[in-house]
Formats: structure tokens, sequence, C-alpha cells
């Protein structure tokens, strides 16, 4: 993408928190950051003036780790610099960074892919990855605070509707957005979409005795204090905007769908508004003895492509 690459450094604020999150966390809530644009110090997102077409690098401080995060809202090559754009923040799989949508595909890049739709792609490097500082926190509280942050940095943003923000996670990454969802519900996200992301210490830990995971020789199964801050299956429960799963017939790392069942029917149960699985009627719980059939793997070289669609669909509710 041939665009010219302007700098934001965005401060962040601490304040004192005025509401209680849905479960503890590490640090109170921060207020919405300033954004400096041109050496100007601007606090209200509206009062940002309108900057020429191009992709932002931005600088976000973890208020909780006080990292520095790199982050980069890529914008459509078409896009004039006046109106303001639905963005779809994307959080990596694994121990990956934002360089991972950013690998040409068939198709092209995922960023790339989100563009052409007409949204703003946010990637950004969690605490101890890529090109951010601080140390790895395994999608702890410590990341979910920065990904928080990096939300509220990204909806003061010239070009982005701040009002039109969606969140996708890849694999492991469901459990950094749907802390941040479930501990941060003043986020403006407006929905989430997940592609087979792990449910708990199951399967991220190895701790069914399937040997899978790639946490297993990080903490013991039975560190609680460890588990409590990252498992999917309990903060989905908490999560308080419309949750799209998107599942294949054979999961890129688990051997079932019990992660798949589990993260459904806790949405569906702790109140979630809106709960899908792939083209599913919406709001349904399951047994693993009457699943319907999942997606073909076919689809998973169609994934980007799919996100579109499902983005297009929640924007519109």
């Amino acid at each position: 993408m041939k665009t010219k690459i302007f700098l934001l450094t965005l401060v962040a604020l601490i304040a004192a928190a005025c509401t209680a999150p849905a479960t503890p966390k590490s640090a109170a809530s921060p207020t919405r950051p300033a954004v400096s644009v041109a050496g100007e110090t601007l606090q209200n997102p509206s009062s940002v003036p309108a900057v020429q077409t191009g992709d932002s690098i931005l600088t976000v401080t973890n208020p909780t780790s006080g990292a520095s995060l790199y982050v980069e809202a890529h914008y459509p090559e078409n896009w004039g610099g006046q109106n303001q754009l639905p963005a779809l923040v994307l959080v990596p799989g694994g121990s990956g960074d934002s360089g991972g949508f950013l690998k040409p595909g068939p198709a092209g890049s995922t960023v790339s892919i989100i563009n052409q739709a007409g949204y703003v792609a946010v990637v950004f490097d969690p605490d101890g990855r890529g090109k951010s500082g601080g140390t790895e926190n395994y999608n702890g509280f410590i990341h979910q605070d920065g990904l928080a942050e990096v939300i509220r940095a990204i909806s003061a943003l010239p070009g982005i509707d701040p009002a039109k923000i969606g969140m996708v996670s890849n694999s492991y990454g469901i459990t950094m957005a749907s802390g941040a969802l479930a501990r941060y519900p003043d986020l403006l996200i407006q929905f989430l979409i997940d592609w087979e992301g792990p449910a708990n210490r199951d399967d991220t830990g190895g701790c069914d005795g399937g040997g899978l995971g790639h946490l297993t020789d990080v903490a013991t199964c039975d560190d609680e204090s460890f588990w409590a801050e990252r498992e999917a299956s309990t903060f989905i429960s908490q999560v308080r905007v419309p949750y799209q799963r998107i599942q294949s017939e054979k999961d890129h790392v688990q051997p079932d769908y019990e992660h798949t069942i589990l993260m459904i029917n806790n949405a569906v149960h702790g109140g979630v508004s809106w709960v899908r699985l792939n083209n599913e009627a919406p709001n349904q719980t399951y047994d693993a003895n009457s699943l319907p059939r999942m997606l073909p793997d076919s689809m998973d070289k169609q994934k980007d492509q799919m996100i579109v669609q499902y983005a297009q669909e929640l924007f519109a509710q």
C-alpha cells in the first residue's frame, strides 16, 4: 500500500476509576487519551482536524506497565481524508504481533482485504512483542489493559468513526480481546468476531491431558492466579457486545469442538445480547451430541473475506 505515513503520538492520562469493572483489574480505568497532531494537543476527538490520506503510526502508553505500544492504523487507499470510516481492531493469535496481519496471501494481506471493504484496519504489538516495549504477559491483565488503551487511542483518530469500531481476534487473541471487553465495558467497541479461539486452560495449558497448548511450559494447571487472568470462557459471559464465532470443521489446533461449545454456551447463558456460531440462528446453545456442521475447511482460505462479511452485517445492526 503506497500511502504517506505520518506519526501521531498518543499520550495516555490516568484518572481515578469512576465505575467498577466487571472483574478485578490491575489498574484503574484511564481517561480517554489526548491526541497530538502537528504539535497541538486535542482532548475532544470531534475536534481532531481532517488529515491527509495515509496510514498512522501511533505510540500508545500502556497505563499499567508503562510500556510504549506500537500501533498502526491502515486506511483505504481511496480515503480522501474528510469522512469518518468504520474500523476493525485486529488482535493477534498465540504470541504473535501485528506482522501476521500484514503478510500477503493469495487475495492480499488481512489488512488490505479489510481496507478494500472501506474499513480502517488497526494492528498493534502487545507488551513484549514486535516493536513494543515491556515484557510478555501471555494475554493477561497487562495485555488486556494495553489493548483497552489502544482502543481508546484509535477511537480519537481522524478518519475513524468512534461509533463504528469492531474487534476481531485470531485464535488465542480471544483471551486478550474478551478480557479487555469484560473488564472495560465502556470501550467503544460495537462487536467481537472470534476466529477459533481457545476457551480455557484445557486448550492453552494442555490441562485436559491432550498435551496441546502453547502455555504448557509457562504455568501449571493449578496456578489459579495465572489462569484467572487468561480464560476466555469466563470473560465471554461478561462481554456486553454482539459475539460472532467462526469455526471450521477442522480447528487449526484443537481436536474437537468442546472449546467452541463452551464459548457459545457461556456467552448465551451470561446474557450477551447477540451470539452466533458461523451462520446458524443466533442465541442458540449447543450439545456435543447434536452439533450443526461447521464451516468447510476450505473456508479458512477465505477467512479474511468472511470476517469482512460478518463485520458488514454487525455494523448494520
